[in-house]
């Protein structure tokens, strides 16, 4: 082969070779920026990807529904479930707190059979039948010289005859006077009462002996009958020249039915008055320290509840309970060192009006009113019709209430 021939082919490979070169480089670099933009996209591709065939996947599942709803009611199952778990304790609490009264009861009357002595009403051991359950029992403190205030009571906000009757069996709620016997036992005094309570039947008769300084000693014997006649749930004591609103005194201490130890009023912490003379002094003033000193937080003692279980701590304790002058402080004596809730209601101590009547057209129908300047009503035997008119809730609000 010739010279030129060897040149020629020579010449001929090197140009196959130079494009091959330049067509590899060009598919190299096609490759390189394939494969760059590939491993950059994929995770959002995938994301994206995901995301289309969750919200293609999401219709078929939630049924066309946003999935924050499913969150929503996520939550919402367990604050019930929370709020189901915090009833459920509140009840177990006010059964074994109903056990320990009535076990302390049982032991209280067994102590009594073992020294010999007689049991009281309020401390036999209950039988095993059921009582009828009932809301609550108010027991209207009053007097043998009050005639005209219980019968304007009678006139106004306590229901008579069948509507009573009526009241007890549907509403739960009992409604008594409550009066004990004079000195003379059988005497004059006494046989007027029993002659009205024939006649209305809504006199609670106490073990008694009446008397204004004595009335620490009536509030004992009172919460001891009456959570021996009756099983409520909360136990109220009202004095004869108070205006009160039945149904929304009950629908307030039903918000509280889950509650064991309950002590519900319009709370104060008056001054220890030393001096001789003046209306409700307390002879035993140095017992609350300095001269000055304030009385321990109380209920006012123009109304106010409590629950059994409180109830039942006076009566199967009543003999070591001590009483103080005012029968008020002498309540809230009894709770010190008690587990007890206190419930501080303004509604309970309301004025009469125009204070009731502003705060009723506002929607805030007051449970009591009277005058503090008269620790109850003024003149009430004459007044309490006009507060009635004017303050009262209205028969249908308390047939139409459930509690």
């Amino acid at each position: 082969m010739s010279w030129k021939s060897r040149g020629a082919e020579s010449a001929s490979k090197s140009a196959v070779s130079r494009k091959w070169t330049i067509l590899f480089c060009i598919g190299c670099f096609c490759a390189g920026m394939l494969f760059s933009d590939r491993m950059w996209s994929v995770p959002e591709i995938k994301g994206i990807a995901r995301t289309a065939r969750h919200e293609e996947e999401t219709p078929q599942l939630v049924s066309g529904c946003d999935p924050t709803i499913d969150v929503e009611h996520e939550q919402m199952d367990v604050y019930g479930e929370v709020s189901k778990t915090h009833h459920a304790i509140h009840t177990l609490d006010k059964k074994i707190s109903n056990l320990e009264m009535e076990l302390a009861a049982a032991r209280a009357a067994q102590e009594s059979i073992l020294n010999g002595s007689p049991i009281a009403e309020n401390l036999k051991i209950p039988e095993t039948r059921k009582k009828r359950k009932y809301l609550m029992v108010v027991g209207i403190n009053t007097a043998f010289s009050s005639r005209k205030r219980r019968d304007s009571v009678r006139a106004t906000w306590m229901p008579q005859g069948d509507k009573r009757k009526k009241l007890e069996e549907e509403k739960g709620i009992i409604i008594r006077f409550v009066i004990g016997h004079s000195a003379t036992s059988g005497g004059i005094l006494d046989r007027a009462v029993e002659a009205e309570d024939k006649k209305h039947g809504d006199i609670l008769r106490l073990d008694h002996v009446e008397g204004y300084l004595e009335l620490s000693a009536k509030t004992k014997i009172f919460f001891a009958t009456a959570v021996a006649s009756w099983d409520a749930d909360f136990y109220v004591k009202v004095d004869d020249d108070v205006h009160v609103n039945i149904g929304t005194l009950g629908a307030t201490l039903a918000r509280h039915r889950s509650n064991p130890r309950v002590y519900i009023g319009c709370m104060k912490s008056g001054p220890v008055l030393a001096r001789k003379g003046v209306r409700y002094h307390e002879p035993e003033y140095w017992k609350f320290g300095e001269e000055g000193n304030k009385y321990f937080r109380h209920a006012t003692g123009q109304l106010y509840a409590i629950s059994k279980d409180l109830a039942t701590y006076i009566s199967i304790n009543q003999h070591v309970l001590h009483k103080y002058a005012n029968e008020d402080v002498s309540l809230g004596s009894w709770f010190i060192g008690l587990d007890v809730e206190q419930i501080d209601d303004r509604r309970l101590c309301c004025g009469t009006p125009p204070d009731c009547e502003w705060k009723a057209q506002a929607g805030n129908v007051c449970v009591a009113s009277f005058d503090w300047s008269c620790s109850g009503i003024c003149k009430s035997s004459e007044r309490i019709k006009e507060v009635h008119r004017r303050c009262g809730e209205g028969e249908n609000a308390l047939w139409n209430a459930v509690f």
